[in-house]
């Protein structure tokens, strides 16, 4: 991991290579069920693939707590090198959890290839997604917070590395040297954001006339599909994981009520505070919308935990107050997934019916089934979004008698 990391350069690269990388993943089940680790396995190849990484292997194991040293047991360590020996082409084993630095350098050293935690995947996603300048500083900020705790464990990877006469490792003064370095440069970036976020907050006064409506959701369930069904925009989607970090705003008008719709990055479990952290001036628009579509891929399975995950962090920035919209996207994969083929239209209604009635229950009267793909129940997600959208003008200029 070491090796990635080049303090103090401005093109900083930490990324993955763009080749496609051969990698093993690895997942403890300590504190879930063997069904919930291997749910979040799946959610890691997938992170894995949007990175670059194919993988070729998983292995997990029953601990009570992670070890010390090695994260997994010594035994299960010794399980993987020899598959790795018998393989012989693997570059890199992924770790579905966040290691610390210095068993980041000693799983290098026994397996002798990359060892990339779950934080610095998504970091690496992150890095390779960021396009606008104050995504990239974002980023770079969370890398370099993310690294900071970090460097003595990955400076003991360096001393052994450079041995001999004249290339004896670095010590406490090169350490500290590099975390003066870093320290110095999260400064920097965080004085560049707090700049950046002032002309954001100028840019969006000048929209506060208008309700303000943000989509929001788990990763890779169609947001950006929507934005563009919606706006008859061209904002970027792929089917993979954070297609688009930047927010982008477009106006929309329902009748002839304009509103702003704004389209942000995707949540996701276990995402690194560092990155919360930075991204929380990105996703002022949502702190600051006056309604929130939550889009859910109802055809995932554990699409519930993908619920409770994005609530959670919406609670983190201060946005959980919102009036919401449960927009379940992808009904037509859900129909495909878990409908037998002899089943009757009537007994599949009763089936949706009964699910729906349940999600209303739950999440409130603001639940609606869609498929931004197939374009169905789009009209009725656009009557129920004018309705709240005019309800919010009314509160807002209760003695304006003219009608949007």
């Amino acid at each position: 991991m070491s090796e990635h990391w080049q303090l103090g350069k401005k093109d900083k690269k930490s990324y993955l290579k763009q080749e496609e990388e051969k990698a093993i993943l690895v997942g403890l089940i300590y504190n879930n069920t063997e069904e919930e680790v291997k749910t979040y396995l799946n959610e890691l190849e997938f992170l894995a693939k949007t990175a670059g990484a194919n993988t070729v292997k998983i292995f997990t194991q029953k601990l009570k707590h992670p070890d010390s040293k090695y994260f997994i047991g010594k035994g299960k360590l010794e399980e993987i090198k020899r598959y790795m020996e018998f393989r012989g082409d693997i570059d890199m084993v992924i770790f579905d959890d966040d290691l610390t630095g210095k068993q980041t350098t000693t799983l290098e050293e026994i397996l002798e290839v990359k060892i990339i935690d779950r934080s610095t995947l998504i970091l690496d996603i992150f890095a390779k997604r960021a396009q606008k300048a104050q995504a990239k500083a974002q980023v770079e900020l969370a890398q370099l917070q993310y690294l900071l705790p970090r460097l003595r464990g990955l400076w003991t990877h360096l001393e052994r590395q450079r041995g001999g006469i004249g290339m004896r490792g670095p010590g406490e003064q090169e350490i500290e040297t590099d975390r003066r370095i870093v320290k110095d440069k999260i400064k920097k970036l965080k004085d560049t954001l707090v700049t950046i976020d002032k002309q954001d907050q100028t840019r969006r006064k000048k929209r506060d006339e208008m309700i303000r409506v943000a989509l929001v959701g788990y990763t890779n369930v169609g947001k950006s599909t929507m934005m563009n069904l919606l706006t008859k925009s061209d904002v970027f989607t792929e089917n993979k994981l954070f297609a688009t970090l930047d927010t982008t705003v477009r106006k929309m008008v329902l009748g002839r009520m304009p509103f702003l719709l704004s389209d942000t990055v995707g949540f996701i479990r276990k995402l690194p505070h560092h990155l919360i952290e930075s991204f929380k001036s990105t996703l002022a628009e949502v702190r600051e919308s006056d309604i929130l579509i939550h889009v859910i891929d109802i055809s995932h399975q554990q699409f519930e935990d993908q619920i409770v995950t994005v609530n959670k962090t919406l609670k983190d920035l201060s946005a959980g107050d919102k009036t919401i919209i449960y927009v379940f996207n992808k009904i037509d994969l859900y129909r495909e997934k878990y409908f037998d083929k002899l089943l009757d239209e009537e007994t599949k209604n009763s089936i949706i019916g009964q699910l729906k009635e349940r999600l209303i229950n739950d999440y409130g009267n603001n639940v609606i089934f869609i498929s931004a793909k197939e374009k169905e129940n789009i009209e009725a997600l656009k009557d129920l979004l004018h309705s709240l959208v005019e309800d919010k003008y009314k509160i807002r200029y209760p003695y304006k008698t003219h009608y949007w």
